[in-house]
């Protein structure tokens, strides 16, 4: 990092891949400069307050166009293992070869469906790609248990789980289809929006990087299957910095997740050493998480 991004706003983004315009797994919440712990966000833009990843979208734009300059989290991955194979899809002719290439092809293939909505590359038989997921109902028969460089990195703390893999209650994989979606949209605007560490310098009007809570637990020696504990999660907070104000009513894993995960941005984006994973091997092709070094 060579300049100071000059972040107002540090949103935690809880995300889902699941299906429907009410998404109850997507949980926002923001923090401020200084020591303020972060407060949880409710949809603005519906009455019943639940968050949409459409309205995610319009949320980041809206906090854009009041001069914000924002630092997003979002816990999805940014794209799949590549350095391992040489390929996102080993074998397949054609097949896309860069991050953005693999954004427009989720958001080609599944552009029927709304909300951002994801699962069209594993579900399609007529395409090729479902040969490489785990899905439910389906294992592809090119899918392995492929790892990108930054979860075998996060996996000397906590390990997360393969991209390519489509099923299990802590799956990552259909919400980062429909991540993809979402990071497609925001390249076709016209705005100065990096996304991280494929535009391996933060600042603009917006910064897009991925983030993993249960590693900000662990780097905090908090415990994240204790979620619910008020005492944890002060403790956690109070690691990185957010030590000013109550803990808000929590009464889901997803709202803890994306507390910790902004109070962490906050106190984490101040390191230059960790943008700089930006040139680590793998970074320019699979992304990397932020924090795990």
């Amino acid at each position: 990092m060579t300049a100071d991004p000059g972040f107002d706003l540090f949103l935690g983004i809880d995300w889902s891949g699941a299906k429907g315009a009410r998404t109850r797994g997507i949980q926002v919440a923001a923090a401020g400069p200084g020591e303020a712990v972060p407060r949880l966000i409710a949809n603005p833009y519906r009455p019943h307050g639940i968050w949409s990843r459409p309205d995610v979208l319009a949320y980041l734009i809206a906090q854009m166009d009041e001069g914000r300059r924002v630092l997003a989290g979002f816990d999805f991955a940014f794209c799949y293992a590549f350095e391992d194979e040489g390929a996102y899809f080993p074998g397949l002719p054609d097949a896309p070869g860069s991050p953005e290439a693999v954004w427009s092809l989720v958001e080609h293939v599944g552009q029927d469906d709304p909300e951002f909505y994801g699962a069209a590359l594993y579900k399609r038989a007529d395409l090729p790609y479902r040969d490489y997921f785990l899905a439910p109902g389906w294992r592809g028969k090119k899918y392995r248990y492929r790892q990108r460089l930054a979860e075998q990195a996060a996996a000397s703390v906590t390990t997360p789980h393969p991209v390519f893999k489509c099923i299990g209650a802590a799956n990552v994989g259909t919400g980062s289809l429909a991540g993809m979606r979402l990071l497609h949209r925001l390249r076709g605007l016209n705005r100065d929006i990096r996304v991280w560490p494929f535009d391996p310098e933060p600042g603009g009007e917006l910064t897009m990087i991925e983030i993993f809570p249960r590693l900000y637990y662990k780097l905090a020696g908090g415990d994240p299957r204790a979620w619910g504990n008020r005492d944890n999660l002060t403790a956690v907070c109070g690691h990185f910095g957010a030590s000013a104000g109550e803990i808000p009513e929590i009464r889901t894993e997803d709202e803890a997740d994306a507390l910790i995960a902004a109070a962490a941005l906050r106190l984490l984006q101040a390191d230059p050493a960790l943008w700089r994973q930006a040139r680590r091997a793998g970074a320019s092709k699979e992304g990397w998480i932020f924090g795990a070094a």
